[in-house]
């Protein structure tokens, strides 16, 4: 192999052709993932770890009728690659028959998803230094104390087939938060976004809005739980609304453990569910999105319209589920993207008697997956509005809500915005959603933490 941060198509297809003239098994699966996972941290304005990881891997799944198992390993001479296709042959044995095991995929058309930019693959550890700088020294010079977290993949990822499958996909994304704070810790302000293209991040304009909100958070005041008007900025609808996406799997419906579960039997898809303002999509070839064409058994991906103007579309169906109930198997939503309005965060602020305005939501946690009602807090940035402007910042709130909830009590959309929607600060799928305006967002407690 060439000393390379990731396989080449025709190194990738090389290895896996390698492994599957190894087998013996009745049917077999190759699977090969290689990049390199890069990371700065950085935390009271100067930089604290950096590392890059590379790493490739080859798993084998090995099936003789409906048995089936998978070995995995990281070295690819000829005698570790016998070693380990044996291993997985010799598993396959051994383990019970799958029933749901369908065996392997023939030749598939996949769908091309453009998701690779060098500006990305070639994010040197001295630029990820310049964008740490770009946010701790207008930090500093303001008095105050910046942290966060870049991070970075560049790979890729081939699955093939003993029936003559092949697919093969390199990418590479891009994420970039971080969290300013006032010195005497009253004060916190958050800032962050992901993208497929580096050149897309503004690490500048990261640091204004973070020092902003740090300034404007200090000294908040408690408020009363209940049902408030809230304004929801990008990030706290990708938090919720992610949710929701999650639980689109159809077999989950049609069993009747999930809230897209029709009443008597089957699912909800036709139905009408949510504000007719809300459409949601995902689309491996929209430039926008570029989620993964294919899963790990070599399925294309492919566009799926999943909420139009309120109604249910399509749920998530796995090869299995779709024979089923005589079905094609459907895309998944890897990253996703709904529709926005044209109203802007400060024409929602404008219009708003007495709400609250929210930065982002954290320790996300479920309560009740038949309504997809999740409880967490907010979290640096949660401000008071009045008579259409901001008056102070106010502690942070546990809230109870759903994303079903939410998505019915709309009352004005933003413009559609790429956003980070990990809690934690890492790498994610692109997300694309609008700041919303909702009405009876319920909240349960006030939280002393920052």
């Amino acid at each position: 192999m060439a000393d390379t941060r990731f396989f080449s198509r025709e190194e990738a297809q090389a290895l896996a052709e390698r492994v599957l003239r190894l087998s013996s098994a009745e049917d077999v699966r190759v699977n090969v993932q290689s990049g390199v996972e890069g990371n700065t941290r950085f935390a009271t304005n100067q930089i604290s770890t950096a590392a890059d990881v590379s790493n490739a891997s080859v798993v084998i799944t090995s099936a003789f009728g409906r048995r089936v198992a998978s070995a995995t390993t990281n070295r690819f001479d000829d005698e570790s690659l016998r070693r380990v296709v044996q291993t997985s042959e010799q598993l396959a044995r051994l383990v019970p028959e799958d029933p749901e095991y369908l065996g392997e995929l023939a030749t598939q058309q996949y769908p091309e998803s453009r998701g690779f930019f060098e500006s990305t693959a070639g994010l040197s550890p001295e630029a990820r230094a310049r964008a740490v700088t770009a946010i701790a020294t207008p930090s500093q010079a303001r008095g105050l104390i910046s942290t966060g977290f870049l991070t970075f993949q560049v790979g890729s990822q081939a699955v093939a087939t003993k029936r003559g499958s092949f697919a093969y996909s390199p990418g590479t994304l891009a994420n970039l938060t971080t969290t300013v704070r006032t010195p005497d810790g009253t004060g916190s302000g958050w800032a962050g976004v992901g993208a497929h293209d580096w050149t897309q991040i503004d690490p500048a304009e990261l640091a204004e809005r973070a020092i902003r909100k740090a300034e404007l958070s200090r000294n908040p005041k408690a408020v009363e739980p209940g049902k408030w008007t809230v304004i929801l900025e990008p990030t706290a609808v990708a938090n919720l609304v992610g949710l929701m996406m999650g639980s689109l799997g159809a077999r989950q419906a049609d069993e009747g453990r999930s809230y897209f579960a029709r009443a008597g039997g089957g699912n909800r898809i036709g139905e009408k569910f949510l504000n007719p303002r809300v459409t949601i999509y995902s689309d491996p070839a929209d430039q926008r999105l570029y989620t993964a064409p294919f899963n790990g058994e070599g399925l294309p991906n492919r566009r799926m319209l999943w909420v139009e103007k309120g109604v249910l579309r399509n749920l998530v169906y796995t090869r299995f589920w779709a024979q089923k109930n005589n079905l094609n198997p459907s895309g998944f939503p890897g990253g996703f993207y709904m529709e926005g309005g044209n109203s802007s965060v400060d024409q929602m602020i404008a219009s708003t008697r007495r709400g609250l305005l929210v930065t982002r939501l954290w320790y996300i946690r479920p309560v009740d997956p038949r309504t997809i009602l999740f409880t967490g807090l907010t979290r640096d940035g949660t401000f008071l509005i009045e008579n259409g402007r901001i008056t102070g910042a106010v502690k942070n709130l546990r809230w109870n809500e759903s994303p079903i909830f939410m998505l019915n009590n709309l009352e004005m959309m933003g413009p559609p915005t790429r956003v980070s929607p990990s809690e934690s600060g890492e790498t994610s799928s692109a997300v694309i959603v609008p700041a919303l305006k909702v009405r009876d967002f319920t909240f349960t407690s006030v939280s002393d933490a920052v």
